[in-house]
């Protein structure tokens, strides 16, 4: 079941471990992640909750080309219509279908990546991001934090003060940075985390539940842990 994460912010949990946004615009409706193959399934059920159209999607943002937050996108596209934004540094593997070998860090993950089941439907980006853009109407602002892919995004809603976090972070019982093995270029994750700013409301998880109140507190301080500790 969806809920409110933030004014104008519901998450859409696509399974029970994977999550996408909706955030709420004067323009109508930007989609942050898809999920999936059967993600829009969830998405457009919580779209029509919330009283709205599939029209009413205006734009998806992608935080990185990874199939849990892509595999879905060509048949949302058809349902909805609507734009899609993502990193320049992975439209490339947006538009080809799967991450490529030198997408991951370890052999594990490079042998994860051959298996059809993780490719998706190739589908022609809209539009580059580069860090430090405004997305169009939705207040969300870019933060390119290169370690997971080299072109992951984290989001920062500047309204309501809430971060997205893509899997930039993981919080699957505690915080973390997700497997080596599965990220692009381990080394980079936390001197990416290190852009992040710190005077946040809420966080919002890719994979995991989000935080509010004291949660935020205890990401902040998890964060500044990781930099301490940075070589």
């Amino acid at each position: 079941m969806s809920d409110q994460l933030a004014p104008g912010i519901v998450r859409i949990p696509t399974t029970r471990r994977d999550n996408a946004f909706l955030v709420d615009a004067e323009d109508g409706l930007t989609l942050v992640d898809v999920g999936w193959a059967n993600a829009p399934r969830a998405i457009l059920r919580t779209i029509a909750e919330l009283g709205r159209k599939p029209s009413d999607i205006k734009r998806v943002v992608i935080t990185h080309a990874h199939p849990d937050h892509v595999q879905g996108a060509y048949d949302l596209r058809e349902l909805t219509g609507a734009p899609f934004l993502i990193h320049e540094a992975e439209r490339s593997w947006l538009e080809n279908g799967r991450v490529p070998g030198s997408g991951r860090s370890g052999a594990a993950g490079r042998l994860l990546d051959r298996l059809p089941k993780l490719h998706w439907r190739p589908l022609s980006a809209d539009q580059s991001l580069v860090d430090g853009d405004l997305v169009e109407a939705s207040g969300l602002r870019v933060i390119h934090t290169p370690g997971h892919s080299p072109g992951h995004v984290v989001l920062l809603h500047e309204p309501s003060r809430t971060l997205l976090t893509g899997d930039a972070v993981f919080h699957r019982g505690e915080l973390g940075l997700g497997p080596a093995a599965l990220a692009a270029d381990p080394a980079l994750r936390t001197g990416s985390l290190a852009r992040i700013p710190r005077d946040l409301r809420a966080v919002g998880f890719a994979h995991g539940a989000a935080l509010t109140g004291r949660g935020v507190d205890d990401f902040r301080q998890w964060l500044d842990a990781l930099e301490a500790h940075r070589p």
